[in-house]
Order: C-alpha cells, then sequence, then structure tokens
C-alpha cells in the first residue's frame, strides 16, 4: 500500500463515520478511537488468513498524518506485511473522504501484528 488508494476490489475491511463521541478535547477525532478501528481491521483481516482466534501483540510505525473530522466515512484498508511461524503482520491504512464525498486521503497507518491462538489460548501454528 502507499499514498494512492488502496486497490479497492475487495473493499475495506471496515469502513464507518465518525461521530462527535469520538471527538477528544481539541474537537477532532481521538486518535485512540482510530487505532481500535484500525485493530479491529487488522484483527478481522488476520483471523480470515489463520482461520481461527488471533490476538494483537504490537503496534509499530503508527503514524498520524492529519486528523479526522466529525462526519468524515473511514475506511481502513488491510494487506499482509509479513508471515512469522505463529505471527502475522498485518498493514492498516485509513482513508478518509469527507461528508461531500471529496476524493479519500490517506490519514494514518500502522503495522499491528497478531499472534495466532488456538483453544488453549496458547500460539499456534
Amino acid at each position: 500500500m502507499s499514498d494512492t488508494v488502496p486497490n479497492v476490489s475487495d473493499g475495506p475491511h471496515l469502513r464507518t463515520i465518525a461521530m462527535p463521541r469520538d471527538t477528544n478535547a481539541a474537537g477532532a477525532i481521538f486518535g485512540g478511537w482510530t487505532v481500535s478501528q484500525m485493530d479491529l481491521a487488522g484483527g478481522t483481516f488476520a483471523a480470515q488468513r489463520t482461520r481461527g482466534r488471533v490476538a494483537t501483540v504490537s503496534i509499530d510505525a503508527m503514524r498520524f498524518l492529519r486528523p479526522i473530522a466529525v462526519g468524515d466515512e473511514v475506511s481502513c484498508y488491510c494487506a499482509l506485511q509479513q508471515v512469522g511461524e505463529t505471527s502475522l503482520g498485518v498493514k492498516v491504512e485509513v482513508w478518509v473522504r469527507d461528508r461531500t464525498g471529496g476524493d479519500p486521503e490517506k490519514v494514518t497507518e500502522g503495522v499491528f501484528t497478531y499472534v495466532a491462538l488456538g483453544d488453549d489460548g496458547k500460539p499456534r501454528k
């Protein structure tokens, strides 16, 4: 993924609207809310690839490029970045489109690492 809109043939892995309840004291969308949306998208992406339960173990290379505004359509796109013995690295990009339907703009990106878990809650291949 890059600074151009991701290939949307599969569509985003999560899409939502930023609402007033999600704002910080400055009136922009709270960064923690954005990270939680990214984790929901990345976790679903990882669970589909591992065909089972996963847990978030780290977030690396997080960058906030610009604030998200109330009413923005927020879309999270995921791409497999690396595969380990029990873990997956997933790059998650957040793109927004304003309420008027303007051109999408990338606002946040990060790499989330998930570990696949067995029924016993322990890492599995």
